[in-house]
């Protein structure tokens, strides 16, 4: 999947006609990362249906995208203020502020036009699109990772309740975690999709955890973006509101329930269980 979803990213960046948007945008979508979003919707919609289509690797490269637009954004001096991610300079580093926004905004777009491209209502499929397209915008909007991305920068050197933090965490990493998995089953012709959105929302949640805990056991080096920024931005965590026994024991407790979930997908492949299993063992 990995070499697939790469290849058709070329592909899909290479329309812009702007050289240095272009280049831009190639640097921030196609930097070494898990790929994890897109994997997961090729994996849900085959998980229901057996395979995917060239339909669903385009909706798999969009959610891409849009994951990387959003990191793009989050590392700016605005935000985050990172200077690295996955290992290499952040965009807004290697070629400025705006151009950064820009780039950001350019992988949005295209992501929403090449799933829209892929809409025909005449068709069961068309239609399947619609449905996934909208499951995508959803999760990346003002209720999903927007939304959540913006309760964080509220909170930002404010104590913060668990509860809080917890709808902190369901939107902003969980938002395009849960789209995935609806839109690879939806896109599969699945009629349930609220297994998968509960498998998201766990998967979402014990990520972020899993990140929170790394962020104050792991090196730099090793993760290939700083760490120690969120207590530089003065953000609450769960290690910092629970301590790091209590994170690592509710990490595991959250494997243990995406597992559960996952017994009760009648998976027609093996991907989507190899794929959660790879993503709980994860060092970085």
């Amino acid at each position: 999947m990995l070499s697939q979803i790469d290849e058709r990213l070329e592909v899909l960046i290479s329309e812009c006609g702007e050289p240095l948007l272009k280049e831009a945008m190639h640097y921030t979508a196609l930097g070494v990362g898990k790929r994890l979003r897109p994997q997961l919707l090729l994996a849900a919609c085959e998980a229901v249906s057996g395979s995917y289509s060239d339909i669903t690797l385009d909706y798999a490269c969009a959610i891409e995208m849009i994951h990387a637009y959003s990191l793009a954004h989050d590392d700016l001096p605005a935000m985050d203020n990172d200077d690295y991610r996955r290992g290499r300079p952040t965009t807004h580093k290697v070629y400025g502020e705006a151009m950064a926004i820009l780039a950001g905004d350019g992988l949005l777009s295209l992501a929403v036009e090449v799933m829209a491209r892929r809409i025909n209502a005449l068709t069961e499929e068309g239609l399947h699109a619609a449905k996934a397209l909208g499951s995508i915008i959803a999760g990346a909007g003002v209720n999903g990772m927007v939304g959540g991305q913006t309760s964080d920068i509220i909170n930002e050197g404010k104590p913060i309740n668990a509860e809080i933090l917890a709808a902190i965490h369901r939107r902003k990493t969980g938002g395009l975690i849960i789209a995935s998995l609806e839109a690879g089953a939806i896109l599969g012709g699945s009629n349930d999709i609220k297994s998968m959105t509960k498998l998201g929302e766990t998967i979402g949640i014990a990520f972020q955890i899993r990140d929170d805990i790394l962020d104050v056991t792991s090196t730099a080096d090793f993760l290939g973006k700083p760490i120690g920024s969120d207590e530089k931005n003065q953000k609450s965590t769960y290690v910092s509101i629970h301590g790091l026994p209590a994170a690592k024991a509710e990490y595991e407790r959250l494997n243990v329930q995406t597992l559960e979930i996952l017994e009760t997908i009648s998976c027609k492949t093996d991907t989507l269980g190899n794929l959660i299993s790879q993503t709980i063992a994860r060092t970085k």
